[in-house]
């Protein structure tokens, strides 16, 4: 997937040969860059399990991503107007907002948007924002590229990536999406250049995770069983042991039978006792009585043993190590003897077998589940835009205004002007004053925003956060700016299955 570069030396290649290389491939997509994320239906199936497992506590314990730190949070630059390289378009959204008994915190923010949450190469679990967007199978998200790409480990997909809308304090009520294909324009992909900092994940159906049902099974429907599952183990008679065998034709996994022996301490004369060695520490042994002079009952015994060198590094129980005159490494273990009255007799089990049904099901597509925002590119700028996002982290002073747990928006005109920073050599961003802070990144920039029906088109992320006055506080947001090749990028991936988990 990464572009090779050539540098200025290349000119030792064949004029000819450049010539007929480049012609072979003039009909290639040098747009787009796609990447494979979860490849299987069981691989998608482990990483929805990783999320949801005890509760969210995977997902509850994750933080907002940290692309950006004090230094990043500057002031822009204007870079002059805008220009079109394809006309103006736009894809319409899908879905409508309806009444729901889903129990969703801000019901009247759209159902589309939510979290996207990865694990980076540093393996920590972190979190962006993201909309659910029209495409042609309803299973595209949009966020921004540094979500998808982890750009601190030479921009690999980052791991476990899912979607959540809807999310709320580990709750997934409209379930949980992994993704399973990455697209992104090719420069960012392969360059890291901001300027095309956006992507579009092709998304597995979506995986409602629960309590489940919980059934009981045979031992065979049990082994077979590749989902949630338990076995108990509960004492039985000696009767209902028999029975169980007559039943089932003689020996079953479902009822056994264990001998077990318990041991007593006695003394040693008493008739039947037993002697048993238990090893010591040597300050346990020196504390322990001697016993019988004559050695016949002595209570206590040692045992040298020569070892390795390595294995008399490596040990680590209570014997005594010791390197005798010869170099020899020794370890020496200490004894004290018991003597116990041992009892044997037969315990009886029953084994029951259950299945969880219904652990995880199949929640459906993702745009037929919370609909799907349109899609708009070359649209012009200083129009009014609706901005959501979960903003998270502190301002550079250390001001922080906001949790991350709701979402948040902005709404305002875009600068006319594109905009640029030195942060990440930035040139061709349109710009929003809002004071959302960092965790709001990814989250969707809605052009012709309905309130009534809370769908609008997609016209930009939110990629960087600005201080424009100096004073230590993020006033301003940046997003890149949504031209053809944008939408290249946008209909490689809105073409594209996914498919089931379960």
């Amino acid at each position: 997937m990464k572009r090779i570069l050539i540098p200025a030396g290349g000119a030792i290649l064949a004029t000819g040969l450049l010539a007929a290389g480049l012609a072979g491939s003039a009909q290639a997509d040098t747009t787009t860059a796609s990447d494979p994320m979860a490849t299987t239906s069981a691989n998608a199936k482990a990483i929805a399990d990783f999320w949801a497992e005890n509760n969210g506590a995977a997902l509850k314990a994750a933080k907002e991503s940290n692309v950006w730190d004090k230094s990043d949070v500057a002031k822009l630059q204007t870079k002059g107007g805008y220009s079109s390289d394809t006309k103006p378009g736009s894809t319409a959204p899908i879905g409508e907002e309806k009444k729901t008994t889903a129990k969703v915190q801000n019901v009247n923010l759209p159902k589309t948007i939510g979290k996207v949450f990865f694990v980076n190469g540093k393996g920590e679990k972190k979190w962006c924002s993201a909309t659910s967007i029209q495409s042609k199978y309803r299973n595209l998200v949009a966020t921004a590229g540094h979500c998808v790409y982890d750009t601190g480990s030479n921009a690999d997909v980052m791991s476990k990536w899912v979607f959540v809308p809807g999310y709320y304090q580990g709750k997934a009520p409209w379930g949980i999406y992994v993704g399973k294909t990455a697209y992104t324009h090719y420069d960012f992909d392969v360059y890291e250049d901001y300027d095309r900092d956006y992507a579009f994940v092709t998304v597995y159906n979506g995986v409602s995770i629960g309590n489940g049902t919980t059934k009981k099974v045979t031992k065979a429907e049990w082994d077979k069983f590749q989902g949630v599952k338990d076995a108990k183990d509960e004492e039985i008679t000696a009767a209902e042991y028999q029975k169980c065998k007559d039943l089932n034709g003689g020996e079953t996994p479902d009822c056994w039978a264990k001998a077990n022996t318990t041991e007593d301490l006695v003394g040693p004369d008493y008739k039947g006792a037993v002697k048993v060695l238990k090893e010591v520490s040597k300050e346990q042994f020196d504390a322990a009585p001697v016993g019988q002079k004559n050695g016949a009952k002595a209570n206590r015994a040692t045992v040298t043993e020569h070892v390795t060198e390595s294995q008399y590094k490596s040990y680590n129980g209570p014997g005594y190590r010791k390197i005798d005159a010869k170099g020899n490494f020794t370890i020496t273990h200490y004894f004290v003897k018991y003597w116990v009255k041992k009892t044997s007799s037969v315990k009886y089990y029953r084994t029951t077998f259950f299945i969880v049904e219904g652990h995880v099901k199949d929640a459906g597509r993702l745009g037929d589940n919370v609909g799907g925002q349109g899609f708009a590119w070359n649209q012009p700028t200083g129009k009014y835009v609706r901005v959501f996002g979960y903003p998270a982290a502190p301002h550079p002073d250390g001001n922080k205004n906001y949790t991350g747990v709701t979402p948040k928006w902005c709404y305002g005109k875009t600068t006319k002007k594109l905009v640029g920073s030195a942060a990440k050599k930035i040139e061709e961003h349109v710009a929003l004053k809002c004071a959302m802070t960092e965790g709001a990144d990814g989250g969707p920039w809605l052009y012709k925003y309905s309130n009534a029906k809370r769908l609008g088109y997609v016209n930009g992320v939110t990629s960087t956060f600005n201080d424009q006055d100096g004073n230590g506080r993020v006033d301003y947001i940046s997003s890149p700016y949504f031209d053809g090749e944008t939408n290249t990028v946008y209909k490689a991936a809105a073409s594209n299955w996914s498919g089931k988990i379960v």
